[in-house]
């Protein structure tokens, strides 16, 4: 089905012809002219044919089972006579998916849920095509919102590739696009799609945090120790270069393992005075 423009013309101009007729055709029947009797039916039939179609809001006309067209623009209308309206909202609406849970890439399972910004642009598809496409938003919304979220890790620990937790602009593009090829058939615009909830299952939660925990640990003593060694090696070769004490293998080999110990411990070393011996 492809939605395409019904018969109208302006209803005010139809609605004072109908009311003449109607005027005309019972003050003949008063007279008992029998003219009166086509005058009066002719003004009932074009009365079932005014339409009032309020902004944003579409009419699809039906007529003895076909399609004959819609009716967009605002307005009293007269269209066809004894015609089956349904009329479609065309304004923008919100779907809110309940929180799925998934298993990611990796078959970790995670809660995800989304957010659904959409609009009818095809009034016959929307009707026609699909049995009740606010139900159809839903179903398709939910399969594609899990199926993108299958070819995601939740995260990506070693900082390569894309995350649902780590890229959400990237998931949220991928998943429009495919609500749009989804919902194309039944005549629905995808304006946006984002992601409203993203948490690991309760089941694997704790573990999870554990593992996130460790490896943020790891992350900064990996950048503590690299540091550590760069201003050890700086500070021995700024002794050599001044010329302030001359050390040997086994002096710098401690001074290395002084500075290394001061700096990368995580709690205030506490320095050893040595005063000489007693004898």
């Amino acid at each position: 089905m492809i939605e395409k423009k019904a018969w109208a013309v302006n209803g005010y101009l139809a609605l004072i012809l109908m009311l003449a007729l109607m005027i005309g055709g019972i003050a003949l029947l008063v007279q008992e002219n029998l003219v009166g009797i086509p005058i009066v039916i002719l003004a009932v039939i074009l009365a079932s044919g005014i339409l009032v179609v309020q902004p944003n809001k579409s009419y699809a006309l039906v007529f003895f089972g076909n399609y004959i067209g819609t009716i967009r623009q605002p307005g009293l209308w007269l269209s066809v006579p004894f015609a089956i309206r349904k009329g479609v909202s065309l304004k923008v609406r919100n779907f809110n998916s309940k929180t799925l849970k998934v298993n990611d890439i990796e078959g970790n399972p995670v809660e995800i849920a989304a957010v659904v910004v959409f609009r009818v642009i095809d009034t016959a598809k929307a009707i026609f095509d699909v049995e009740k496409y606010e139900g159809f938003v839903e179903i398709q919304s939910e399969t594609a919102l899990r199926h993108v979220a299958t070819r995601y890790a939740y995260d990506n620990f070693e900082g390569k590739g894309f995350s649902l937790r780590g890229n959400p602009e990237e998931v949220s593009s991928e998943l429009m696009n495919e609500l749009q090829q989804r919902l194309k058939q039944a005549g629905v615009e995808v304006t946006e799609a984002r992601l409203t909830h993203l948490a690991y299952a309760t089941e694997i939660a704790g573990a999870m945090l554990q593992r996130q925990q460790a490896s943020a640990i790891l992350s900064a003593r990996q950048i503590i120790v690299e540091g550590a060694v760069g201003m050890v090696q700086m500070a021995i070769e700024r002794i050599e270069k001044d010329g302030v004490i001359k050390l040997d293998e086994e002096r710098k080999a401690a001074m290395v393992n002084n500075l290394l110990v001061s700096i990368v411990s995580e709690r205030a070393t506490q320095p050893v005075i040595n005063t000489g011996t007693m004898y």
